[in-house]
């Protein structure tokens, strides 16, 4: 499985991957973040699926920026570019996988910022080759194991979020994924943006370099659990004593 996280916030874009690749009882790493960088137009993407589907779609798309990159005056344009290339692979490779019993599956994160970008954008990518743009309602978006990161995403981040507060939020969203899903883990990559920087940030960590953060909420989290006002809940324990008289 994977953790592929992209959020937008009001001043610019925060990226997060991380980097476990498990087939069948072998588990190495590989980097899922490919990157486009020029003057004044930068974009990623991040990916979510069958390896053999993103490699052979990211070896296309490789050839189509080495031919047309210039051509790409606003992400939109990249992104449907890089959609035809998903939809070239499953035109040429979809029968065959469901044959063999897996399904055609690759779902895209694409993030940055082009020329004529009035600000930096996100887009989801679909394994049908159709996309959404994320936006200020609900300014994130997960691929891969989504279900146990995403709580945090919720309850914490907003449009307004700086990008410091974005990807601490992404940090301990990740955290939570890699606690409770064996099939995510380190290392992870990070991409930072600023609106109208047209530069990407790239960083990797090791567990090492996180594990006081990884610790320290941890703490934090049991310390909040002791102090939580819990009168409502007192009432769960008011025939406590007469249940172990019963029994």
């Amino acid at each position: 499985m994977t953790y592929c996280l992209g959020i937008r916030t009001k001043s610019g874009i925060v990226g997060l991957a991380d980097t476990r690749i498990t087939s069948g009882s072998e588990t190495t790493t590989a980097k899922k973040i490919f990157t486009v960088r020029r003057d004044k137009h930068c974009f990623f993407i991040m990916t979510s699926g069958l390896r053999s589907v993103r490699d052979k779609a990211l070896t296309y798309f490789r050839e189509v920026i080495e031919k047309d990159d210039q051509g790409f005056s606003k992400l939109y344009e990249a992104v449907n570019k890089f959609a035809e290339q998903v939809k070239r692979v499953a035109r040429e490779d979809k029968a065959s996988l469901m044959e063999s019993g897996m399904g055609f599956n690759l779902y895209a994160i694409v993030g940055g910022q082009l020329e004529e970008d009035a600000e930096p954008r996100i887009y989801l990518l679909y394994p049908q080759g159709n996309w959404i743009e994320v936006g200020e309602n609900t300014p994130y978006v997960i691929i891969g194991s989504s279900g146990f990161g995403n709580p945090i995403l919720r309850r914490s981040l907003t449009f307004e979020s700086s990008l410091d507060f974005a990807l601490k939020s992404a940090f301990l969203s990740f955290d939570a994924t890699r606690i409770s899903a064996n099939d995510v883990d380190y290392p992870i990559d990070t991409i930072i943006m600023r609106n109208n920087s047209y530069h990407m940030i790239e960083t990797r960590f090791e567990e090492k370099e996180l594990w006081d953060i990884s610790e320290f909420w941890n703490s934090r989290l049991r310390d909040a659990i002791s102090q939580l006002p819990t009168e409502a809940l007192n009432k769960a324990f008011q025939n406590l004593n007469l249940s172990r008289g019963a029994i």
